[in-house]
């Protein structure tokens, strides 16, 4: 038989030709398929509770849970010291904090005595809500300190105890974390704080019977011999509790406040985790003393700014304006 190449043609031809519309049909049959099976996904997710979450939620929820600190850092002060509050708000309010930090800084003083306070105060609270009013008494003496030693250790004592032991009670939200802070610090009024700083160190620290500052004597370098400087130290939360519970405050009130602090420590076996903060908190470098060094980048606190010059001197240094975002509205060589 003579080959004929148009015959053979046709013959590859049709096979191909039904082969294409298999291929067709098959695929109009998997595209039914796939788009019910995406129908059945979105209703299948639509019928989950808003509130439910993978398997990789509580993984990252659990893990920004060990990372979360949250600080409560109380600042002792006087009712009519209204511009270091405001001076120190900035200073405070224009830090960064770190993702999954909570830091809040609060003003502690006593009761007000002054009707003009009742109003400034007040306003304050409106617009701020940054302030702890204590029931007790600010060692004054018509406006003046109290020149006697006795008193001055007696009142500040007082304060500070009540500090530390009232804050059980006005945190206890039951919708709030438990606890509410897991560190509550006591700090001066001219004390710059450095809140990164802060953070980092407590990172690795434990988060119950911690006893945390500047260890005095200033030679010291052992916390657990002395007591920590009432520039700024820090404790766990149930020291807090235990402060307000138990009867060893409540029999030694006299003595100097930070030191009488540690012996109620070391009277009730607490604060048995004790961090040394020294070198990272320091008093100003002028005047020069075995408590003061210059000022340096790994810093926690400096104490001692006791005018606006020093304030200046120490915020230059650390270059807290560094952030200042450009605008035609100012000029600042």
């Amino acid at each position: 038989m003579k080959y004929s190449p148009r015959s053979d043609g046709r013959k590859f031809i049709i096979p191909s030709f039904l082969f294409i519309v298999a291929l067709c049909v098959l695929a109009f049959i998997n595209e039914v398929r796939f788009d019910s099976f995406l129908s059945f996904g979105r209703c299948a997710l639509s019928n989950v509770p808003r509130n439910s979450s993978s398997l990789e939620t509580p993984l990252l929820s659990s893990s920004s849970d060990d990372d979360e600190i949250r600080i409560l850092i109380g600042i002792l002060t006087l009712p009519d010291q209204y511009p270091r509050r405001h001076f120190l708000r900035m200073i405070y309010g224009t830090q960064d904090v770190p993702a999954g930090v909570k830091i809040d800084v609060k003003f502690v003083f006593c009761n007000l005595t002054k009707e003009d306070q009742k109003v400034l105060v007040a306003l304050e609270i409106m617009r701020y809500d940054d302030i702890i009013i204590l029931n007790c008494n600010e060692n004054m003496n018509k406006g003046n300190w109290f020149i006697s030693v006795y008193s001055q250790f007696r009142f500040d004592l007082g304060k500070t105890y009540t500090y530390f032991s009232s804050l059980p009670d006005l945190f206890n939200e039951t919708d709030a974390p438990n606890p509410p802070y897991h560190y509550v610090m006591k700090a001066d009024d001219d004390t710059y704080i450095r809140q990164e700083s802060l953070v980092a160190s407590l990172r690795p620290l434990p988060r119950e019977d911690l006893y945390y500052g500047y260890v005095i004597p200033c030679p010291s370098m052992d916390p657990f011999v002395h007591y920590m400087s009432g520039m700024g130290y820090l404790v766990s939360w149930d020291i807090a509790v235990w402060l307000k519970d138990s009867e060893i405050p409540k029999k030694h009130l006299e003595g100097p406040e930070d030191k009488v602090f540690g012996d109620w420590i070391r009277e009730g076996r607490r604060g048995k985790n004790r961090f040394n903060a020294k070198w990272s908190m320091y008093n100003f470098p002028e005047p020069p003393t075995r408590c003061t060094h210059e000022l340096w980048p790994d810093t926690i606190a400096v104490h001692l700014l006791k005018n606006q010059e020093k304030w200046i001197r120490t915020l230059n240094y650390f270059n807290v304006t560094s952030n200042l975002k450009p605008s035609k509205l100012y000029h600042i060589p």
